[in-house]
């Protein structure tokens, strides 16, 4: 069986998406995935646009052929994720792993974003 290709991508600015990229990159094992900053990454970022997935509106994952955004993209990382070296990534993947604890769970995750860069003073779109 052929494993997958993955691609993380997030908004590095934001504190919490960094943190939890890190997380990813360094404790998660899961094998074959790439972490890309998505503000360092425009004509992928507007490529993805135009296919209806904003970066401003959540993480976006890409896995083989398949894009998954949001929400969708947090619980199909978390579920990749088998053995986390770390309690935190442990309590995130396992609170993430399900999809309707994520789909509650989000939209409050995209608000403490938009928060955390305002007080930055950072813009919160990415276009």
């Amino acid at each position: 069986m052929e494993e997958s290709t993955l691609t993380f991508i997030y908004d590095g600015e934001c504190p919490f998406c960094n943190h939890f990229a890190e997380l990813l990159e360094l404790k998660s094992k899961i094998k074959n995935i790439s972490i890309l900053d998505g503000r360092k990454n425009p004509e992928l970022l507007r490529d993805l646009l135009k296919k209806g997935y904003d970066l401003d509106k959540g993480a976006i994952l890409l896995k083989n052929s398949e894009i998954f955004h949001g929400a969708n993209a947090i619980n199909t990382i978390c579920k990749l994720i088998k053995e986390p070296s770390s309690k935190l990534l442990e309590i995130l993947s396992t609170t993430f792993k399900s999809s309707k604890r994520t789909k509650f769970i989000f939209p409050f995750l995209v608000i403490a974003r938009r928060f955390a860069l305002i007080s930055k003073g950072i813009p919160t779109s990415l276009e």
